[in-house]
């Protein structure tokens, strides 16, 4: 008989192992699941929705005997594609309310074999224990410094050295500017995203620092969840100083090998902000291959935004730390020095 797992030994026995089923519609999933999960559909999104409706019309019974008729046919595809997951022989397996659809797959997986756990009460219990762990008290030490100050590749050495890091940039597939999603994979939903940070956290030591890079509470179109946006709010800041000049240079390597038009398009989207003679002269330089000047003249306009919103902030707690070169290897080091 499965055994039924509450979410967090759920999610700490099976993390990073791959051997997560998430049975629910292709649809559900899409929307948001346990991060690492793979779907293996008991139904299309179709035939959820015929099954729905059959219950909703004729009753349980009659919903039943609808989804066997579909699912016959498949259960020897699901298990093929069920055994190629198993770790160990093991896999965990849930749907939206941890009932029919994970408990007949369970028992199906477990008739054929493998050691299977479900999770009880599903994603439902997952998305309520992921909405309410943001409001946990954490050890956070924020990253922060003006744009071009080469945070993510701080923060990515940082990792290296042995610290826990949270890449909120990289979970939301965002860089957090107009320029935000060049070079980026389609975006989260904000309820994956959501579900990654949660997880992220879990595999925290909270006895720990855990870095993330200072944000504005939405990155691109993702929102920073409230209560973990609270905690931002109040933590320690190291603030990262590099000259104007290291940061056009690190602006210009990091931004001219996108395309030319892609780069004007983001330029123009703060056209409100920059005011129209400054991003028809950023268009032009654009224009001419003179990247080291539009960058200049959007970095002095993000300089102003950066300034103004750090320190508008009430407690601010900010250490300074000046360099003269954007070394990563070097502040980082520095950095966990003087935690």
């Amino acid at each position: 008989m499965p055994q039924a797992l509450d979410i967090q030994k759920f999610i700490w026995d099976s993390s990073g192992k791959g051997n997560v089923i998430d049975v629910r519609s292709p649809k559900e999933f899409a929307q948001g699941h346990v991060p690492g999960a793979t779907n293996i559909p008991l139904f299309s999104n179709e035939e959820r929705a015929v099954v729905g409706t059959i219950y909703k019309q004729k009753g349980r019974e009659e919903a039943i005997v609808k989804g066997l008729e579909i699912v016959g046919p498949k259960m020897a595809g699901l298990v093929l594609k069920a055994r190629e997951l198993a770790q160990e022989n093991t896999l965990y397996v849930h749907c939206w309310r941890g009932g029919m659809r994970s408990g007949s797959v369970a028992w199906l997986l477990e008739m054929y074999g493998l050691k299977v756990f479900t999770l009880k009460r599903g994603y439902k219990a997952f998305r309520t224990f992921a909405l309410t762990s943001f409001n946990t008290p954490k050890n956070i030490l924020l990253l922060s410094g003006r744009t071009g100050s080469g945070k993510t590749l701080i923060l990515h050495k940082l990792k290296e050295l042995g610290e826990q890091v949270v890449d909120l940039e990289g979970l939301a597939k965002h860089k957090g500017s107009a320029f935000g999603a060049l070079g980026e994979t389609e975006p989260p939903t904000q309820e994956q995203f959501e579900n990654e940070l949660c997880v992220r956290f879990m595999n925290m030591n909270p006895e720990r620092e855990v870095w993330l890079e200072d944000e504005a509470r939405l990155i691109g179109k993702k929102v920073i969840p409230e209560g973990l946006w609270t905690q931002m709010r109040e933590a320690k800041i190291k603030y990262v100083n590099l000259p104007f000049e290291e940061r056009v240079n690190y602006l210009v390597k990091e931004y001219g090998k996108f395309p030319m038009q892609q780069l004007e398009e983001s330029i123009l989207k703060i056209t409100k902000r920059l005011g129209n003679e400054q991003t028809k002269d950023c268009i032009n330089a654009l224009k001419e291959n003179d990247l080291k000047t539009t960058c200049e003249i959007c970095l002095k306009y993000y300089d102003k935004s950066y300034e103004h919103g750090l320190h508008n902030r009430e407690n601010l707690k900010l250490e300074d730390f000046p360099f003269d070169k954007l070394d990563a290897d070097v502040i980082a080091k520095k950095l966990i020095d003087t935690k």
